[in-house]
């Protein structure tokens, strides 16, 4: 197997950066007071001020321009669909030079089946295509995905939102609960049961609609703050008689489950380069660290603790990469979804992102726990990346599955 980058890879990465260096980074150093001022970066209410989401537009609609924005849209809706490998090799190479960046993360690059041209969107009738893709495409206009609720995580068939056909209508009423970015969304793909009793022998019954978030019926309720922040991106949604034309059922009523994982698999692995990324980060800064702090008369990298865990931080982001370039290669090669492979790099991903994480701030000392390194925000977000797109525990449930029913390859 060669593992070399490949040189269209490169040239991506490459270009990425100068946009970057030339587009955002004057641009965040030109808004810092807002973009890296919690205090205004966020309203009373936790939601992004206005600022900051005309921001977040220029990047998006500069980065569309350019051609970032939609390169792992699905083709069929006029994105590129760049394939896991190099999902994973541009997620890492951003997070390597520029983690925790504000107009960076989900801005330059949406994530791919959540926002910008997911292939859930395939699903929409002709008419819908021609009327919204162009402004999802271009950046102007940003979507969320309407899947989660309080009772239904990583269960989907938990779901309780309700769908109720009225003539040529459904009329939806519910709530979702931890939605990405709903509170600034201009669409929602929906997710609502429209047959109870197929939701109940989970053979299907539940249906995906296509919303526009101004439209009566369609609540943010409130934002919910995470991790120390004064806001944040998860959101509570609900939903009053809400009015859904039937031309806006993405797909077929009663089969909206495969449009909610369908083109999951390069999220994940992104995710995953976006935690290798991070990770690297975090053990150059300790590296750099070790070999200039002094106690005891000599550099802190010459003491054996410090190198026992300099050592660990590199063989588990080693083995984490590795293991994410074969999963994604195989998933490039294989016709067959390798379910077990993504979900083992998706939990060793992220928990390897925390544990570097764990000992680089702990070779810092009292100064890794400062904002100032940035150390602990990285930290945080490793927390918090062991949820979404399936916990650690749901992943491991899969792998155990698959061998249990024999599957004990490894190659």
């Amino acid at each position: 197997m060669d593992f070399r980058i490949p040189e269209d890879t490169q040239e991506i990465i490459g270009a990425l950066k100068q946009f970057v260096e030339k587009v955002v980074i004057p641009l965040e150093e030109a808004n810092r007071d807002v973009l890296y001022n919690s205090r205004n970066y966020y309203l009373e209410d936790g939601r992004r001020s206005p600022k900051v989401e005309e921001l977040r537009k220029t990047v998006r609609m500069e980065s569309a321009r350019a051609g970032f924005y939609t390169m792992f849209g699905d083709k069929e809706l006029g994105g590129e669909q760049l394939g896991p490998v190099t999902s994973l090799l541009v997620a890492e190479a951003l997070n390597k030079l520029y983690p925790n960046r504000k107009l960076i993360e989900h801005v330059i690059i949406p994530s791919p089946f959540t926002n910008g041209l997911t292939p859930v969107l395939t699903g929409l009738q002709p008419a819908l295509k021609e009327k919204y893709l162009p402004g999802i495409a271009s950046g102007e206009k940003t979507l969320c995905f309407g899947l989660t609720e309080p009772d239904a995580g990583s269960d989907v068939w938990g779901i309780k939102t309700r769908a109720v056909k009225d003539g040529d209508t459904w009329v939806i009423n519910g709530a979702k609960q931890w939605i990405s970015h709903a509170a600034h969304s201009d669409y929602c793909m929906l997710f609502a049961v429209t047959n109870p009793e197929l939701v109940a022998q989970r053979k299907g019954g539940i249906s995906c609609f296509f919303v526009e978030t101004s439209w009566e019926g369609f609540n943010v309720d409130s934002v919910i703050p995470t991790m120390g922040s004064l806001g944040g991106d998860a959101t509570i949604l609900s939903f009053d008689n809400l009015r859904v034309p039937h031309e806006h059922v993405i797909g077929e009523v009663d089969n909206g489950f495969t449009k909610a994982i369908h083109g999951i698999n390069n999220g994940r692995l992104g995710m995953s380069g976006k935690c290798i990324g991070s990770a690297q980060w975090a053990l150059k800064k300790a590296v750099e660290y070790a070999n200039i702090r002094q106690t005891f008369g000599k550099k802190i990298g010459e003491h054996q603790m410090i190198q026992v865990m300099l050592a660990d931080c590199a063989m588990d982001i080693y083995a984490a990469r590795n293991m994410a370039l074969h999963c994604a290669w195989k998933i490039e090669n294989s016709e067959k979804t390798p379910a077990k492979e993504i979900s083992m790099v998706k939990a060793y991903c992220t928990e390897m992102m925390g544990r570097v994480y764990d000992k680089a701030i702990q070779i810092h000392g009292g100064v890794g726990i400062s904002n100032e390194l940035e150390l602990e925000e990285g930290f945080r977000l490793a927390r918090t990346l062991r949820i979404p797109d399936g916990t650690s525990e749901i992943h491991r449930r899969t792998v155990a599955k698959s061998l249990l029913k024999g599957d004990l390859n490894f190659s």
